[in-house]
């Protein structure tokens, strides 16, 4: 995500430290740079030029030019500014008015609506809601099918409408089961078109008008660029909405649709995608993605997904286990489960402030998921007694794990190694905190 402008704008601030004092005509070089890194990341042209404009105003200032660290000064102000250009703080999703409240999903055909609506069940489950499914596309083939499917999954209520149900009719019958089944919301997923034309606007209009959604919301493609950006622009202006979801921005590394969209249509992007499983999506903070940009991580996102899959009960359990020296090798596979419902590794690091930048510098190293894949099916290759103890696991041992795990016995090899150099580490932590020199708090 953002990765091209990330790297760009920070190498533009390095030199601009490098300066020390810092001179008008300083600012307005590293400011030229910018701008070229903000239209090669697909940025609109306007938007880049209001917004160069705005942060040169601010950092051309007396007290910016006089500060002992006049750098890090502009730099707070272009991370402001950047805050300020996707739309200053998070917009939730409107939720208040009778149940079952209707939220719209409309879009391009290809863009991942109703996925989305999948994922949105689930972000509503997670905070106690009782979403209900009503898939309205009776034109993509299987598209019915695969909203019941992913609400199967998620054990979300979805309705199933019969062959000669109309968009509408759907809509309106789905209502009538949602009202009498107490649900707290309807998410309709709307039918898509290869590109926006009358027929399409007059069924989401109709739509509209009937259902009366609490919100419509856009579901636009975050790597279209620019695309995404006249699509919202389009929908909004025929058919109204109240906000955006901007899906697949793991894959995104220019950043144009985000740092645009709010601009040019005055409508706040409200979640973003950030990959294909259903809880891959994430609600929107501006303040949070200008730090992303500028290579200062995301701590609260990242505490916030932390406290989402770890047990405290076991973290204290865990805790226990490391100080007398019986973390086994089955803790060892909780934990890397854990750690994977949390997203992709290399995204969970990215959110460490500096740390992204200090990867980029390391030759050669690639965080691959299927290397985690790999360390889970060589432990549940094991025997209980083997994840207990691994100083059992001989020669002979080691081959039958690697067959049954279909690794290697290097492989094997190589995961204990691991493993017992965590468990010495855990050691040297568990025997400082005895001597005083602070409590464990790794997972408190």
């Amino acid at each position: 995500m953002f990765e091209n402008l990330t790297s760009k704008l920070d190498a533009v601030f390095k030199r601009l430290k490098g300066h020390g004092k810092l001179t008008e005509q300083n600012i307005k070089e590293a400011l030229k740079e910018v701008r070229m890194a903000l239209l090669e990341a697909d940025v609109n042209f306007k938007v880049v030029k209001d917004f160069i404009q705005s942060v040169e105003q601010r950092a051309i200032d007396h007290e910016v030019m006089a500060s002992l660290t006049p750098a890090q000064q502009v730099i707070k102000i272009v991370k402001e500014e950047l805050t300020s250009l996707m739309g200053g703080e998070e917009q939730k999703i409107h939720l208040s008015g009778s149940p079952p409240v209707p939220l719209m999903l409309v879009g391009l055909h290809g863009c991942g609506k109703t996925t989305t609506a999948a994922k949105l069940a689930r972000y509503f489950q997670e905070i106690k809601k009782r979403p209900y499914l009503v898939p309205a596309d009776v034109y993509r083939p299987a598209a019915i099918e695969q909203l019941q499917k992913l609400g199967e999954e998620l054990k979300v209520d979805f309705y199933r409408p019969e062959p000669s149900q109309t968009p509408l009719d759907i809509c309106l019958k789905g209502r009538n089961v949602a009202l009498k089944g107490g649900y707290d919301l309807m998410l309709i997923d709307t039918a898509g078109r290869l590109h926006i034309d009358e027929t399409l606007m007059l069924e989401l209009r109709e739509i509209k008008a009937n259902i009366k959604p609490r919100e419509v919301l856009l579901v636009a493609d975050a790597m279209t660029g620019q695309d995404a950006v006249n699509i919202s622009k389009n929908f909004n202006e025929r058919l109204g909405i109240d906000g955006v979801i901007l899906t697949k921005m793991d894959g995104d590394a220019r950043g144009g649709a985000a740092l645009s969209i709010r601009s040019v249509t005055q409508k706040p992007i409200k979640f973003i995608g950030v990959g294909e499983k259903l809880d891959a999506l994430e609600p929107f903070h501006p303040d949070r993605m200008a730090s992303r940009i500028l290579g200062m991580g995301d701590v609260l996102t990242l505490i916030e997904k932390a406290e989402a899959v770890f047990d405290e009960k076991k973290a204290r359990e865990l805790e226990k286990k490391i100080r007398k020296d019986s973390f086994t090798l089955q803790d060892f596979r909780d934990q890397i489960q854990q750690v994977r419902k949390m997203g992709s590794l290399e995204s969970i690091l990215g959110m460490i402030p500096g740390l992204s930048k200090r990867m980029k510098g390391m030759a050669g190293l690639d965080f691959d998921e299927k290397e985690l894949v790999k360390v889970e099916a060589i432990i549940n290759s094991m025997t209980p007694k083997e994840r207990t103890n691994y100083l059992i696991v001989n020669g002979s041992r080691r081959l039958r794990i690697a067959k049954g795990s279909g690794t290697t016995v290097q492989e094997v090899n190589q995961l204990l190694k691991r493993y017992a150099q965590a468990r010495k580490m855990m050691k040297r932590f568990a025997q400082m905190e005895k001597k005083g020199f602070g409590r464990m708090s790794f997972f408190s």
